[in-house]
């Protein structure tokens, strides 16, 4: 099983940076996935969320209106479109893979930083 996020950066506040997480070893339909993200010296934090199907988003508040979930179940990847970043945002952006009574799935983590 594998989980590799992609597409972190530096970034300027109001940029723009696109992650990609690609799965493999596993059913990647059948599951859940999320993004969170941990800021240094902070806890995990939830960022994102999309159900197997596609067809249902969640998202937390200080993200609505500038992050989009979305997934091509074809290719077997997750992607967040991040607009109009701030300082904040800045983490390490992980995905994550859940289904009831199956082990959850982490991947490795890609570095989002966003400064003037």
């Amino acid at each position: 099983v594998q989980l590799v996020e992609s597409g972190g950066g530096m970034v300027q506040p109001g940029g723009s940076l696109r992650l990609s997480c690609a799965a493999s070893g596993f059913t990647f339909s059948n599951y859940d996935m999320t993004w969170v993200r941990q800021a240094p010296g902070k806890g995990p934090e939830w960022v994102s969320g999309i159900i197997s199907g596609g067809t249902s988003t969640y998202y937390r508040d200080s993200v609505k209106g500038r992050f989009t979930i979305s997934r091509d179940n074809a290719k077997n990847t997750l992607y967040l479109q991040m607009n109009s970043l701030k300082p904040e945002d800045t983490a390490l952006y992980y995905c994550n893979a859940k289904k009831s009574l199956s082990p959850t799935y982490w991947g490795q983590g890609t570095q989002v930083t966003v400064s003037s």
